[in-house]
């Protein structure tokens, strides 16, 4: 059930990001989550998407360097100590945390989704579903 996640490599310059999201949207694909890191001479733009195949081929067509990654993507609710309460359960669980970055569910905002790179996925995910935790999936994400 786990999400599938896409690496984009950007150059660090003026018109590089909305360069790959004016490719995207011309294509309409339809991004679901985004996180940016960047050094001083590239970043990595981190995306969830719709399609994430579709979005990959139009990409690379493009000369966009990417790479898929699996993640694992979490509902919590928008209430004080939501987010707190889910990482005591990654905790509990012994699951490393490598990093993460969130995205509204929902015209409504009662939710968030929680996106979670961690070292292993297979074995987290039935751990922390066991414990309660609504885990997303591609299909989800794709309905959203």
């Amino acid at each position: 059930m786990s999400l599938k996640q896409i690496s984009v490599f950007l150059v660090n310059k003026p018109g590089t990001l909305k360069k790959m999201t004016s490719i995207l949207a011309q294509n309409h694909v339809d991004l679901r989550a985004i996180s940016l890191a960047e050094t001083k001479e590239y970043g990595i733009a981190r995306i969830i998407v719709d399609d994430t195949f579709n979005a990959v081929n139009i990409l690379k067509e493009a000369d966009f360097v990417t790479s898929i990654n699996s993640v694992l993507a979490v509902e919590v609710s928008d209430e004080p100590g939501s987010l707190d309460k889910m990482l005591q359960t990654f905790a509990d669980e012994d699951v490393n945390i490598d990093y993460m970055y969130s995205f509204i569910i929902g015209k409504e905002a009662k939710s968030a989704g929680m996106i979670f790179r961690i070292s292993d996925v297979a074995i987290a995910e039935p751990k922390l579903a066991a414990k309660g935790l609504k885990i997303l999936t591609q299909e989800d994400i794709a309905q959203i």
